[in-house]
This record gives C-alpha cells, structure tokens and sequence, in this order.
C-alpha cells in the first residue's frame, strides 16, 4: 500500500471480528515499532504483547470487569486477537543521558523540557497503528486508567509506565466511527503557522 493510502486510511477501529491474525503480521507491527525515533537512541519503551484470545482475556477482565464492558458502546472491541501494551521507561532516559557523550550525570529529570519518554513510546505507537492499516487490519489507541493494577496482573516492573493499549484485529464492516469526529479535522490555518505564529 501507498504511504499516502495508509495516513488516509488509518483511523481508530473499535469493532473487531472474532478471528486471529497471522503471527507474522504480529512481528511485523513489532519490529516497526521498535524502528522509532527515540531521544539519544535510548529506545526506552517496552512492549507487552497479548496475542490470542486467552492472553487478551487477562487483560479485559483486569483492567476492564465485566460492569465497565456493559456500558462500552462497541461490544466488539473485546474481540481483538492482539493487546499491545505500550510502556515507557524514564530511567532509562536518565541513564542514557548520564552516560559521557551526554554528560548529564546528575540525572536530573528536570533537564528534560517535555517527557520524551513517553514522546517517544507515543512515535513507536504510531508506528504500529500505520503498520497494521498496511497489514489489512484494523487498530484502536486507547488509555490505561489503573497503573498499580496493570503492573500487579502481569508482572510490570515499577520503572515502566503505560502510555497505552493497542488492540489490533481485522475491522468488523459494522464497526461506526467515534461520535467526536463530527467535530472534523480543524482548519490548516488554525494549526500550521509559517514563519511566526501571528
């Protein structure tokens, strides 16, 4: 597929059909994942992958109990063969940039003007999502909202924080688009500014 066809086309799935994708679909959105930009090459992220309908089980009845799914309004989402969970690791950025070609051996967090950490986790992610559109397949970014009972379930160091979930699967034909896209992609003029902002 065309780069062009996979920006226009990618956009966030949340109805899955209940089938499995093929494993080397898997470790294609994987490698490309770890082919992201990352702050002096420091590459801190981690990948949890929950491939199968067991594996992404754990995660749903963890994280999302059986009252939460009742009120979500895309059933479907629970079909998704594939759980992605993308952390960040802010040591390892401190580490990194303690070392001599950086020299900020204080490993002081406040150097850091924004979090490239999860910038970093966030570019990966995007990755990810592009290349399962370029694989036939579908995807939905979406948040962790209980850190502690994430890392408790499936063993999470503390050092790593999730950025977020990717649930990939093939797109139901049914699946309906989010009701916030009525709002429409904002104006060019609005966001891009040439030569200074006014």
């Amino acid at each position: 597929m065309e780069f062009q066809d996979v920006v226009r086309k990618r956009k966030m799935v949340r109805s899955f059909e209940d089938r499995p994708i093929p494993h080397e679909s898997v470790e294609r959105i994987l490698a490309n994942a770890r082919r992201a930009p990352s702050a002096g090459f420091s590459q801190g992220w981690g990948f949890l992958v929950l491939e199968g309908k067991q594996e992404a089980a754990r995660y749903w009845d963890a994280l999302w109990p059986a009252d939460r799914r009742a009120d979500w309004g895309w059933p479907d989402l629970f079909n998704a063969p594939l759980l992605i969970v993308c952390l960040s690791n802010k040591t390892q950025y401190l580490r990194r940039y303690a070392e001599p070609d950086k020299g900020w051996t204080d490993m002081d967090a406040r150097r850091w003007p924004v979090p490239y950490w999860d910038i970093d986790t966030g570019m990966a992610a995007l990755l990810m999502l592009l290349t399962a559109v370029d694989a036939g397949l579908g995807a939905v970014f979406f948040g962790v909202f209980d850190q502690a009972k994430l890392r408790a379930t499936f063993a999470i160091p503390d050092e790593y924080t999730a950025v977020g979930v990717i649930a990939v699967g093939y797109p139901k034909p049914t699946d309906r688009p989010s009701p916030s896209l009525k709002r429409g992609h904002r104006a060019a003029a609005e966001v891009v500014r040439r030569g200074n902002w006014h």
